[in-house]
């Protein structure tokens, strides 16, 4: 970098401001600064070497204007996007945790994924048993792993890629479906977040949000019923003839897999500010990954360590 000249000015982005006061005239400053008369003017070419526009590779280019700025010199992108696992069970408050966590990380570029759009197209017949209350969606059986393993592989290696849309009151996916751009920071939630092997290698952190089950129920109820068109006898129905055991067989045993578990959801700002800590070392580092168990003295109760409306749409936040 070129040396700063003993002046009253300071140099931004490339070109030089001027300061009133100190030694000398703002005139005769300005006088220092400009060349000799007759002197041939010489053009710059520091802005264009510290800071190009965008990158030139041998088969593209990319322009960085405006992108996030993790691409090398080679057209690559430097490092994968660091990826937190969030699971739990139905309205245990993910989506929450996973807001705060985003508002709290302060990053500029981060993608939330919801398991949610990628429950699988179901037939006619499973369709009539989903109008019916009668299919289980709380199997890991319903969801479309493979689709959803080669979506999160793409984007932590920095893809686009693009997310189906489902659409909970008529049970099946929209024709249109949503682009999402890789970023340095992915979320992503579901209730069978770590039910699958492929996909826990894919996770950098693992979140388990415990929450109360006459809770969970509650916010079921009123979630179900207020955005997602359904009757109270139908939603008490589902939740006692899948959502309940599956919690129990599926989901529940998934908490020993956990780095950290966050007791009461969206409200527990101990546990929250814990995870934040974290990632922001291991982007730091960059080296995405836990080096070793993440545990909470026995004496802090707020946070225990551990070795939909319609569509939840999966975004790219950025701040």
């Amino acid at each position: 970098m070129t040396d700063v000249p003993d002046s009253p000015g300071a140099r931004i982005s490339g070109c030089w401001a001027l300061r009133s006061g100190g030694g000398g005239s703002g005139e005769d400053s300005l006088d220092r600064l400009l060349p000799p008369l007759n002197t041939p003017r010489r053009k710059s070419t520091t802005l264009g070497k510290t800071e190009p526009p965008l990158l030139r590779t041998g088969t593209r280019t990319i322009y960085t204007a405006g992108r996030p700025p993790w691409y090398n010199e080679h057209g690559t992108q430097s490092k994968e996007a660091f990826v937190i696992g969030l699971c739990g069970g139905s309205a245990s408050g993910k989506t929450t945790v996973a807001n705060k966590i985003i508002e709290a990380l302060d990053v500029p570029w981060v993608v939330l994924l919801s398991m949610d759009s990628f429950y699988k197209v179901l037939s006619p017949e499973e369709q009539a048993l989903a109008a019916s209350n009668d299919y289980n969606f709380d199997h890991p059986g319903a969801f479309d792993f493979q689709l959803l393993v080669t979506t999160l592989r793409k984007l932590k290696q920095g893809k686009s890629v693009k997310i189906p849309v489902y659409d909970f009151t008529t049970h099946g996916r929209q024709k249109e479906w949503k682009n999402v751009y890789g970023a340095s920071v992915i979320i992503f939630e579901g209730i069978m977040a770590f039910t699958d092997k492929e996909l826990l290698q894919l996770l950098d952190m693992k979140v388990f949000v415990d929450t109360d089950s006459d809770i969970r129920l509650v916010r079921r109820l009123k979630r179900d019923i207020t955005e997602r068109g359904r009757d109270i006898e139908g939603v008490i129905k589902q939740y006692n003839k899948f959502v309940k055991p599956a919690f129990e067989q599926y989901i529940e045993p998934t908490m020993r897999l956990a780095d950290i578990v966050v007791p009461r959801g969206g409200g527990n700002m101990v546990a929250i500010d814990l995870i934040v800590q974290h990632v922001h070392s291991q982007l730091e580092e960059g080296s995405p990954g836990l080096s070793s168990p993440v545990s909470a003295t026995p004496s802090d109760p707020q946070c225990v360590g551990k070795h939909s409306t319609s569509q939840r749409s999966p975004y790219h936040h950025q701040k």
